[in-house]
C-alpha cells in the first residue's frame, strides 16, 4: 500500500486542526505555514475533507477551517478514505471485487484480505487525538 502525498498532507492538515480544536476557524494559510505545506495544495485537498463531513469552513475576515467533531472521534482511516477512497492494497479485496475475474479462485486473495484487515484495523483505531 502506497500512501499518496495527498493523504500525507491532508492528514498533517487535520492534525493541525485537531491541535487547534475549540479555538474556532483556522485560516488555511496558518495551517499551511504550521505544517510546511503549500497553501495552493491544501486548497485542493480540503474540499474532499469538507465533503466527507470532517471539516467545515467559515468565510470572512475571521474565517477558516475547523473540525466538525472532536479529534477523539475522527480516525486516521476516515481522513485517508475521505482523500483517496477505500483503503485497499489490491482491487480484489473490495466488496464487489470489481475488476478482477480471478477473485473467486485466486490463491493470493487470502493474503490481500488479511493485509487489508490489518491496515484498516490500525488506521481506524488511531484518532487525530492520538497523533
Amino acid at each position: 500500500m502506497k500512501v499518496s502525498a495527498k493523504e500525507q498532507h491532508g492528514l498533517r492538515a487535520m492534525v493541525e486542526l485537531a491541535a487547534r480544536y475549540g479555538e474556532g476557524p483556522v485560516p488555511l494559510g496558518e495551517v499551511a505555514d504550521a505544517q510546511g505545506i503549500s497553501r495552493a495544495y491544501l486548497e485542493q485537498i480540503v474540499p474532499a475533507l469538507r465533503e466527507a463531513g470532517l471539516v467545515q469552513s467559515t468565510r470572512g475576515a475571521h474565517g477558516g477551517y475547523q473540525l466538525v467533531r472532536a479529534p477523539e472521534s475522527i480516525t486516521v482511516g476516515q481522513v485517508l478514505e475521505a482523500l483517496d477512497g477505500e483503503l485497499l492494497p489490491v482491487r480484489c479485496v473490495s466488496e464487489s471485487a470489481a475488476g478482477c475475474d480471478r477473485s473467486p479462485m485466486c490463491a493470493a486473495r487470502m493474503v490481500w484480505t488479511k493485509v487489508h484487515a490489518r491496515v484498516s484495523e490500525t488506521l481506524n483505531e488511531m484518532t487525530l487525538a492520538d497523533l
